[in-house]
């Protein structure tokens, strides 16, 4: 039996950049040419001094996505951004990796609350939600009608696979925004460690 290797899937570049980052899964789910991640890519790293690593800058945090063993684009993302300007960096870095097909979901901090949107920018389609103080995980669940119970025995990579083919037979009619008009409307990108106990 073969065992599929993140370099078989559209995930190597990636890892080879070094961005996948805070992994709590990457490795092969339970679905047969399936591999999956969970944690955060790293979108924007900081000027490296010597040798010594250092956080990303900029990362999109909270990763679920999968991808296919031989299929050069990523099939299934969804993830948490600080600030809807950031979506620039994610088609910039993913690039060829995301495909008109795959499905892609943002949660942003600093939309408004009450709207979701869809913007195509760099030859994909993003679904653009509101994050309401909870997690990716928790968010997706209730976007795509998944019930936590159900999903209570299952392993993370089982959890990823449920995830990932209930998104793959998501559709929204949200309003498309363009890119442009999503950093317009925007509101300020919040300190992440304001208020935090040092």
């Amino acid at each position: 039996m073969s065992t599929l290797s993140i370099t078989d899937t559209a995930f190597a570049r990636l890892e080879a950049e070094g961005r996948l980052v805070n992994s709590v899964l990457k490795a092969p789910t339970k679905k047969a040419g399936r591999y999956g991640f969970r944690g955060d890519i790293a979108l924007k790293f900081p000027a490296k001094l010597a040798d010594e690593a250092r956080p990303p800058e900029i990362s999109s945090d909270q990763i679920i996505a999968t991808a296919r063993a031989g299929e050069p684009t990523i099939e299934f993302l969804a993830g948490f951004l600080l600030s809807f300007e950031y979506l620039k960096l994610v088609a910039e870095v993913l690039g060829d990796l995301l495909s008109p097909t795959g499905k892609y979901f943002f949660f942003v901090d600093n939309i408004d609350i009450s709207k979701k949107y869809v913007c195509e920018y760099g030859g994909a389609t993003f679904h653009i939600l509101p994050i309401d103080e909870a997690t990716v995980y928790n968010e997706l669940l209730e976007l795509l009608y998944l019930e936590k119970g159900d999903l209570k025995k299952l392993d993370t990579a089982g959890k990823t696979d449920a995830i990932a083919d209930k998104a793959a037979g998501f559709s929204a009619s949200f309003p498309k925004i363009t890119y442009e008009e999503g950093v317009a409307t925007m509101g300020p990108v919040r300190n992440l460690y304001e208020n935090r106990p040092v």
